[in-house]
C-alpha cells in the first residue's frame, strides 16, 4: 500500500512512527491505532479516521477536505487488489501538519466528523 505520489517516506521504523502520531494526536478522546493488513487504522472511539501506512499518516475526507490535502501537494491512499489499483478517500497529511500537534489535531477532528458521518445508519445491517 502506497500513496499516489512518491513523496520521502517518514525516516521512522513504524512502530516509532505509530507511537510519534498517537503522541501528537494525545489530546483526542479514545484515541487508539488497530494493526490491519499490514498497516494501522486510527479510531477514536469507534470512528475510523486514518490510516497509518509505511511511515505515512493518511486521514478520511471527502471532495471539499480532500482540496485541502491536494493544494498542498498531497495523494489519496492507494492500494492493490487482485491486480487493480483502489484508492480510498483518505489523503496524506502534510508533513508541516504532522510536525505541529495543535494543527494535526485539528485536522484529525474534521476526519473524525468524516468518519461520524460515513456511517450506516442504526437499523441497517449488511445482506448476506
Amino acid at each position: 500500500m502506497v500513496s499516489s505520489i512518491e513523496l520521502p517516506i517518514f525516516p521512522m521504523p513504524d512502530d516509532t512512527f505509530k507511537e510519534f502520531v498517537l503522541d501528537q494526536l494525545g489530546a483526542l478522546p479514545e484515541l487508539r491505532a488497530r494493526a490491519m493488513f499490514g498497516a494501522h487504522g486510527l479510531y477514536a472511539g469507534d470512528k475510523f479516521f486514518g490510516i497509518l501506512d509505511e511511515g505515512r499518516l493518511f486521514f478520511k475526507t471527502d471532495a471539499a477536505s480532500a482540496a485541502d490535502y491536494t493544494a498542498r501537494g498531497m495523494g489519496a491512499f492507494t492500494y492493490e487488489s487482485k491486480g487493480k489499483r483502489l484508492t480510498m478517500a483518505y489523503h496524506e497529511v502534510p508533513p508541516d501538519v504532522l510536525e505541529n500537534a495543535p494543527e494535526l489535531t485539528a485536522w484529525a477532528r474534521r476526519a473524525i466528523q468524516l468518519a461520524g458521518s460515513s456511517k450506516r445508519p442504526p437499523g441497517r445491517t449488511k445482506k448476506k
